[in-house]
């Protein structure tokens, strides 16, 4: 919000526009369209996709900044030039007594208040009085000198705090819909159509300007954040059409005679011109960003190890595992103990490091994406499994899954059976539901569909249930709320260390180190690529060997420290 504003502020500034109106143009040209955005995005079935929710988090917190613009741009009308600094001090000063005021009142009057009104059992009575706390938290604030629509946002806010929310959102809702078409129709209504033949280049421009600027922004914003730069792009893309509440500032702007009718209406228009564009921007943003980054040089190596899944060495035959979490990786013991080869493919970055780094096939991907399916090799593969519990994903990957190889058999874990009908209808070969014992069930399924004799799977079975307290724990934990709710303080897990020149540990046998710490328990070694489960003590340690570790987090930080003479990365 404060770099599209500064930004499209400066160029405006440039231009000619008076410093206050460039202002103004930058706060509207930064909102964007949380309506246009959450049903284009859920038309598409990309609501839940991580561009998806982070476009839809950002727009909404776009609607609640709106507030502040809200309040000063009405200042900005009235204050003489040398006393704007401290009108908006006086301004922001009123915003927050309003805020304090409401926020004490709100706890010690308006509760009980709905509390006595609830007890009537009247509905009239419950709406007229949200009315009255509206119109008058509105009153308050146009009495300080600020906005109305302040006011009335603040109530929302405090009355959004209480148990009377969904009742309060209820009796709204016929206001609501009837205050919002009366608004878009006196936007619409300041629009002059016998400017638009003189305007209308101008206006164009401006929404270009307005996509192309917020989308380079929002991806720089995003990339820089650690994220992808393929997901950073289509988050931009996203996020780069203009808003609603733009007009709504606009119309504060012409009513406070702070910016020219010509140039609001050029505004105006250019705001209404990206609101028509953007969805089709949105609608196109998976193929756009991925030709995007195809054009452009690879960043590093590990970009282009995590920004997208390189093609398995074996191109044919292999099992597609999509998620990496606690089953998935029960699921891969199983397939590598057969000798299996498997591509995995999750949206946890910590997950496909640790992984990859402990010499798996596991990259970063969004499964039901039908470029990321392709690039695993999903034409040639001999089985894909659904292990992630995530319904909606599941069924995109599957109709992806069936649109590239209509006849491999598809494996689908679920929580349980209230989703069995669609998956099945989808095309799911086998659906799962979660158990105690799931992941041994999906890895069950899964040799079996590979041809593995049942007396082989029958016995895998039986050795993994007898230990399955300890498969179940060594697991690699990743960022995900849901992961970090199944680790505890004291809970195992699986941490990759991979040893270098100035390591401590190289040159040093195995049984010295393991002997040495007495907490951890050193479960795998990978050399050159090849992966020892339960290597020998008396193999000595080399420079780029990886030790994939077993113990608690507080014992694996202080094993990285002394095998690698760091402090291990937070």
């Amino acid at each position: 919000m404060v770099l599209t504003t500064l930004v499209v502020g400066v160029l405006a500034w440039l231009l000619g526009i008076p410093a206050i109106a460039a202002f103004v143009i930058g706060a509207v040209f930064a909102q964007s369209s949380t309506t246009v955005i959450s049903k284009q995005l859920l038309d598409q079935g990309e609501n839940m996709t991580r561009h998806g929710r982070l476009g839809t988090t950002l727009s909404v917190f776009q609607d609640i900044t709106a507030v502040p613009f809200v309040v000063i741009i009405p200042v900005l009308g009235v204050a003489a030039a040398p006393q704007i600094a401290g009108e908006l001090g006086m301004a922001l000063f009123k915003a927050l007594l309003a805020f304090l005021a409401v926020l004490i009142i709100g706890r010690t009057i308006l509760r009980p208040l709905f509390h006595l009104v609830a007890r009537g059992w009247s509905f009239e009575l419950f709406t007229l009085t949200v009315l009255f706390v509206s119109l008058a938290a509105a009153f308050a604030t146009k009495s300080l000198g600020l906005s109305m629509a302040f006011g009335a946002f603040l109530a929302g806010m405090v009355l959004g705090e209480t148990e009377f929310r969904h009742q309060v959102e209820s009796a709204i809702r016929p206001f609501r819909d009837v205050l919002l078409g009366l608004f878009f129709i006196s936007i619409g209504m300041l629009l002059d159509p016998t400017l638009l033949p003189d305007i209308w280049v101008h206006a164009l421009a401006g929404a270009l300007a307005l996509l192309g600027i917020k989308l380079v922004l929002i991806t720089a914003i995003v990339r820089f954040s650690g994220v992808d730069l393929q997901t950073a792009l289509r988050t931009g893309m996203v996020l780069a059409v203009g808003g609603e509440f733009g007009f709504a500032l606009l119309a504060l702007g012409l009513g406070g005679e702070v910016i020219e009718t010509r140039t609001a209406q050029v505004v105006l228009n250019a705001v209404f011109f990206s609101m028509i564009l953007g969805p089709f921007l949105i609608r196109i943003n998976q193929p756009l960003a991925r030709t995007i980054c195809r054009a452009l040089p690879q960043v590093d190596a590990q970009e282009d190890t995590m920004g997208k899944p390189a093609t398995p060495s074996p191109e044919r035959d292999h099992v597609i595992l999509c998620g990496f979490g606690r089953i998935g990786q029960v699921v891969a013991r199983f397939l590598e103990d057969e000798k299996i080869d498997y591509v995995a493919l999750d949206l946890d970055p910590t997950i496909v490091k640790e992984s990859r780094l402990a010499g798996q096939a596991v990259y970063f991907g969004d499964s039901s994406d039908v470029s990321v399916l392709e690039s695993a090799g999903l034409a040639n593969a001999a089985l894909m499994i659904i292990s992630h519990d995530d319904i909606s994903a599941a069924l995109r990957s599957l109709e992806a899954a069936r649109n590239i190889n209509p006849d491999i058999p598809i494996v689908v874990r679920s929580r349980d059976e209230g989703h069995l009908n669609a998956l099945r209808k989808a095309g799911a070969t086998e659906v799962i539901p979660e158990t105690l014992e799931a992941g041994m069930m999906v890895a069950s399924h899964a040799m079996m569909l590979m041809k593995v004799p049942t007396r082989k799977v029958a016995d895998h079975l039986q050795r993994h249930q007898l230990d399955r307290y300890a498969l179940v724990r060594e697991l690699f934990r990743g960022q995900t709320r849901l992961r970090q709710r199944e680790a505890s303080a004291d809970s195992e897990q699986l941490h990759s260390v991979m040893l270098d020149e100035a390591s401590p540990a190289t040159g040093r046998s195995l049984g010295d180190i393991d002997r040495e710490l007495a907490e951890i328990t050193v479960t795998t070694l990978v050399r050159d690529g090849e992966r020892v489960q339960q290597p020998s003590p008396e193999i000595l340690l080399s420079a780029g060997d990886v030790l994939v570790l077993l113990g608690t987090a507080d014992a694996l930080d202080r094993a990285e420290t002394r095998l690698t003479g760091s402090q291990p990365d937070q």
